[in-house]
């Protein structure tokens, strides 16, 4: 049950935090090692992912330390198949996908940090158990020696995005769903995105995405390149089953203004050509937007696509001073989420 929020209740705005954009630095990056058969169809789709998620762990500490939570039982494990290039931070842990119940870390004067841990409901009630993913934010917080605050609602850190100046990017099929908060208006979630996140201004971009795992997360649709930029994944061909969500994303943005009052700037990135199933026979949520900013780099995905090098040509031209990496992510997409998913970012 989402409680009530009280005009005395701490929380970040109020005291002076707000959630910084990606490409801020990072202090470093969070992992969570993968653990549930059930979301890779079974045991050698879980030891593919283990090995995807460890090649993006690699590629990561090219550019920032990396800390890959895991059970007690996987440290010998994860340590192993990332060549000892991350720090194990030994947890109890139910799935892993950092980006969604790890902490939203915000940022404050004079360089102070402080973290929120949203409620945590697996996507909507989708797996179980949940208990310890729902824990998983705190102990990281306290890991990082930041204090916490908890956000009186259900979210995801896959369903926001910020571009550091007061705007946030999100989706009604995400946090608007009856599986998330059904007792709340979007009033009241706009108003908690507020307090918990420093937004001056909510923007939502839509409905009908085929992302049944996630119910239509923002980071697989679209993200902030820099104040006043959005990327946006536009489907190869009119018969995807997002394209009109996304056409309806880009008209959305072209008629919005940002937090400061500024006309958006529209990038197109042409998505994946091949979409193929995953071992539950629903579309691959195959996305190019869905990569990682480290410091000084993007870790982006692949598919093996016909799109792969232009998409990377694209990014590298959005992103010119920072080096660009490629890493296959189909093993991971096959659980439900990719590259940004799986990581959530620290801020120094």
């Amino acid at each position: 049950m989402t409680k009530r929020l009280d005009a005395d209740d701490p929380c970040p705005a109020r005291d002076g935090y707000a959630m910084p954009a990606e490409w801020v630095p990072h202090a470093r990056t969070w992992m969570c090692w993968p653990v549930r058969l059930e979301t890779w169809g079974g045991p050698d789709g879980l030891l593919r992912a283990k090995q995807a998620y460890a090649r993006v762990a690699r590629a990561i500490s090219t550019f920032e330390p990396v800390i890959m939570a895991a059970r007690p039982e996987d440290a010998a494990e994860a340590k192993l198949a990332t060549a000892g290039k991350v720090e194990v931070f030994e947890v109890p842990l139910d799935d892993s996908w950092a980006r969604d119940m790890g902490p939203t870390f915000v940022t404050g004067a004079h360089g102070s940090r402080a973290a929120v841990q949203w409620q945590f409901n697996a996507w909507g009630n989708k797996y179980h158990p949940w208990a310890e993913d729902a824990q998983f934010a705190m102990r990281a917080a306290q890991r990082a020696d930041v204090p916490v605050y908890a956000a009186p609602m259900v979210c995801e850190g896959g369903a926001i995005h910020t571009d550091g100046e007061g705007t946030v990017i999100t989706t009604e099929q995400c946090l608007l769903n009856p599986n998330r908060n059904p007792e709340l208006t979007q009033q009241q979630v706009e108003e908690r995105l507020a307090l918990f996140t420093g937004a001056r201004r909510v923007l939502w971009l839509g409905d009908g995405f085929s992302d049944d795992e996630t119910d239509g997360h923002i980071d697989n649709v679209a993200c902030f390149m820099a104040p006043g930029r959005v990327l946006v994944g536009v489907p190869a061909s009119k018969s995807h089953p997002d394209f009109e969500p996304v056409m309806e994303v880009l008209r959305r943005l072209s008629s919005a203004r940002d937090a400061e009052g500024r006309k958006f700037e529209i990038v197109e990135l042409e998505q994946p050509r091949k979409i193929g199933s995953d071992h539950r026979g629903r579309p691959l949520q195959k996305s190019y937007v869905n990569f990682y900013l480290a410091n000084g780099g993007v870790v982006m995905p692949g598919f093996d696509d016909p799109h792969d090098e232009k998409a990377r040509e694209a990014l590298a031209h959005c992103f010119p001073e920072r080096d660009i990496l490629q890493i296959d992510a189909t093993d991971i997409v096959l659980g439900g989420g990719g590259i940004h998913c799986i990581t959530q970012q620290e801020p120094a």
